[in-house]
């Protein structure tokens, strides 16, 4: 029993790590797997095997065809008979989230929401809505919908792949959606009919002017006729400064021009506008003679001030959310070098929806964070995609080349047939997919490999053998004694709520898919010690290991919307711990009668 000690051991600091997050989860699922290793509970020649394990192929696989079907512009149809919901809030919620839902179903869920989460905040900014009452549903139904088939969620595919290590042959593809799909509506209809009124009213969210007061930072300064700033470049005029400044606009002759687009140099009577803080301004004075304020010539020959009218709506400003795999995180602005290789300036950054006032170069982004950026428009998708960025509210619907759009569909229908009728395995229905998909052009192949989430395979592929030495350790069996030893005399029926609710908790402070290779050993062990069926605790495990509702850092989801939502820590639990009631009221009746204990 040591080795089940020494597991036990890695196990704890491994979910203490997790809880932390100082350091990325591969980072933490790799050191675990290796301390595993040079203890001796996992065979060197087994520590890389799970590279090569069909769930990793299927998780790589999903998240190519998800890809191949926003380029081939299937999502992006679906999001544009969305955009349609209709001025009444709750209209707007059910057809977003049943949307979420069904496409969370058969693609990545993140991808899903990352798709349709600009298109929620444009449908609340067109009709007044605080996106705060849309983002968060939207969040939870992406969860939900993973539940309805074995490609939903990765716990779907890990659960399958445990089945079958087990004796008993792999769950099929809509193996899941009885129960899955039981869920998922009843979490739908309890959000729309209920939940709703539990999320919070962030007002002040609906527009990038409310939530930055654009205009009410900028600054303006004028070139005078003995300015040294006259024939210097933006550029030049940027780095007078400690930190450089965004120049948004040049005011020239009366016209406004964003300061992305101009190109030349500064001349006498020009007017910058620029967002800096006083000890910036105060530099801009003493080193390039700028004076603050517009200063227009009277008819007698003074200069008067006054302050010429700004249209912030033509300093292409965007904002973008940061993406939880996105390299800006823990980065600054300095050591991503955001103006000379991305051509972007940060105008301002808002986090747990208020803006922060701390100097931009201190500035380390987190996962959630709102940037309002400037950029020029022709690069700025591609700028915001290599930083890991979704930008809000300004998605253009790309309906793409019909042959392609029926080519991706036509390729996933029959990928699923395969799988259905047990032609092939689904590793290799949806592995082949894939690859006709980059073949036949659909998905450029660069994209391909860009779909594939190295961080989220490395985890699951370092956890499953530390999930299997837990099993062969011995020390799955212990955990399942001590709670049989707990709940003697128990039915059975009660040990499965146990593990249910057991799951559920922990789903909400390491990743998912973790959270299901731990607690599989443990449910084939509960389930063998009881003399039941494995198949309503597995049942059990994939559920309630998808449904991380309590807090931001229990999916990717939740963490996605917070900054966009305005959301703080203790919102989530408010919506989340009465959703994950009516999960567990619902999920374990059909559990029982699906997948009986017998």
């Amino acid at each position: 029993m040591q080795d089940a000690y020494w597991v036990f051991l890695i196990l704890a600091l491994t979910l203490a790590a997790f809880v932390w997050g100082r350091f990325r989860y591969d980072l933490v699922a790799m050191a675990a797997l290796l301390a595993c290793v040079l203890l001796g509970v996992v065979p060197a020649d087994e520590a890389f095997s799970g590279f090569g394990h069909p769930a990793i192929i299927t998780v790589a696989a999903v998240l190519v065809l998800s890809r191949g079907f926003e380029h081939s512009g299937v999502v992006d149809w679906i999001a544009e008979k969305t955009l349609k919901a209709g001025s009444q809030p709750i209209w707007q919620l059910a057809v977003l989230t049943t949307t979420v839902i069904l496409l969370s179903a058969v693609m990545n869920n993140v991808g899903a929401l990352a798709l349709l989460l600009p298109v929620a905040v444009r449908v609340a900014r067109e009709h007044g809505t605080s996106p705060s009452l849309l983002l968060m549903p939207l969040a939870f139904g992406s969860l939900l919908g993973g539940l309805i088939t074995l490609i939903g969620t990765p716990p779907n595919i890990i659960i399958s792949a445990f089945r079958a290590s087990q004796g008993e042959s792999a769950f099929r593809m809509f193996d899941f959606a009885p129960v899955g799909g039981g869920v998922a509506l009843a979490g739908l209809a309890f959000m729309v009919l209920l939940g709703w009124r539990l999320t919070p009213r962030r007002q002040g969210q609906a527009s990038a002017d409310e939530l930055f007061e654009t205009s009410a930072y900028l600054s303006e300064l004028t070139v005078g006729e003995e300015s040294k700033a006259a024939g210097w470049t933006l550029r030049q005029l940027r780095e007078v400064c400690d930190e450089p400044v965004p120049v948004l606009g040049v005011v020239r002759d009366g016209e406004q021009l964003a300061g992305s687009r101009f190109f030349g140099t500064l001349q006498a009577g020009d007017i910058v506008l620029l967002e800096a803080d006083p000890d910036d301004l105060k530099q801009l004075e003493d080193k390039a003679g700028l004076t603050i304020g517009a200063h227009d010539r009277d008819a007698d020959g003074t200069d008067s001030t006054e302050a010429p009218k700004l249209d912030t709506e033509d300093l292409q400003l965007v904002e973008a959310v940061v993406r939880t795999d996105s390299m800006m995180t823990r980065r600054t602005v300095a050591q991503l070098r955001l103006l000379d290789q991305h051509g972007l300036h940060l105008v301002a950054v808002s986090r747990d929806g208020t803006r922060l006032k701390q100097r931009l170069r201190e500035v380390r982004f987190q996962p959630g964070d709102v940037l309002l950026l400037q950029g020029d428009e022709n690069g700025l998708s591609e700028s915001l995609a290599a930083l890991g960025c979704l930008p809000l509210a300004s998605r253009k619907l790309s309906l793409g080349r019909p042959r392609q759009l029926l080519l991706s569909v036509a390729i996933f229908a029959v990928a699923i047939g395969a799988m259905m009728f047990d032609l092939l395995p689904a590793a290799i229905a949806l592995a082949l997919a894939a690859l006709v998909t980059l073949a036949l052009g659909v998905l450029p192949l660069r994209e391909g490999y860009d779909a594939i989430e190295g961080p989220v395979i490395v985890l699951l592929a370092a956890m499953l053998p530390v999930g299997t030495a837990l099993e062969t350790s011995g020390g799955a069996q212990m955990v399942a004694d001590g709670m049989m030893a707990l709940g003697s005399g128990w039915p059975p029926v009660v040990t499965l709520v146990a593990l249910f609710a057991i799951t559920l908790l922990l789903s909400n402070v390491i990743n998912n898919a973790a959270a299901a290779l731990l607690m599989a050993p443990i449910a084939a062990s509960l389930a063998s010690g009881l003399g039941v069926s494995l198949d309503p605790f597995l049942m059990a495990v994939a559920v309630s290991a998808s449904c991380a509702f309590l807090t931001p850092i229990g999916h990717q989801s939740n963490t996605l919307v917070m900054g966009p939502g305005g959301y703080h820590f203790r919102d989530y639990w408010k919506l989340g711990l009465p959703l994950s009631l009516v999960v567990m009221v619902t999920a374990i009746p059909l559990i029982l009668l699906i997948w009986p204990l017998s």
